[in-house]
């Protein structure tokens, strides 16, 4: 992960090179929380700066988004896609069944700040339904033995790698 100077150097160049650079709000977000692993109020403040926006414009548009953490997630956050589809093959067992496996209810992270469980709005693996994301990366038809050996594969990887602060 680059360091934060660098990250910063390069979104100032991008939205110097941007014709809308609000239209980057969002872009802007996903980097720099990918840099702090959350969203923190000081970082929303740093990329509001960066567009020229108000932190309160920038947060209306975090909150509307679900990949946009305002608060401190687990390391493997685990989106369970709720959309129309996943519902019709099985979206309620799947949040359960992970709820009850890691002892966390939707919009929780494990006490030891490995999972994060979140529903989330259609994230387009229909053909996979029902499916959840684990850090973006998609996975299913989920079963429960497919879900127990994705999230025994994740606990024997131990954290991904750290981000840089």
């Amino acid at each position: 992960m680059e360091p934060k100077e660098e990250l910063f150097k390069n979104l100032r160049k991008q939205i110097a090179e941007s014709e809308h650079p609000r239209e980057l709000a969002v872009d802007v977000m996903l980097a720099v929380q990918r840099h702090y692993g959350y969203l923190h109020d000081k970082a929303l403040e740093e990329a509001a700066d960066l567009l020229r926006m108000t932190p309160l414009e920038l947060d209306e548009l975090a909150t509307f988004y679900d990949f946009v953490y305002r608060e401190p997630v687990g390391q493997y956050v685990l989106h369970v896609c709720d959309g129309v589809v996943c519902w019709m093959n099985g979206y309620p067992w799947v949040l359960d069944y992970l709820s009850n496996k890691l002892s966390v209810h939707a919009g929780g992270t494990t006490e030891d700040g490995m999972f994060t469980l979140l529903p989330t709005a259609c994230i387009g693996y229909c053909d996979l339904s029902p499916a959840m994301l684990v850090n973006g990366r998609p996975y299913g038809p989920l079963t429960p033995e497919k879900i127990d050996d994705i999230l025994k594969r994740l606990r024997e990887a131990g954290p991904p790698p750290k981000l840089a602060r």
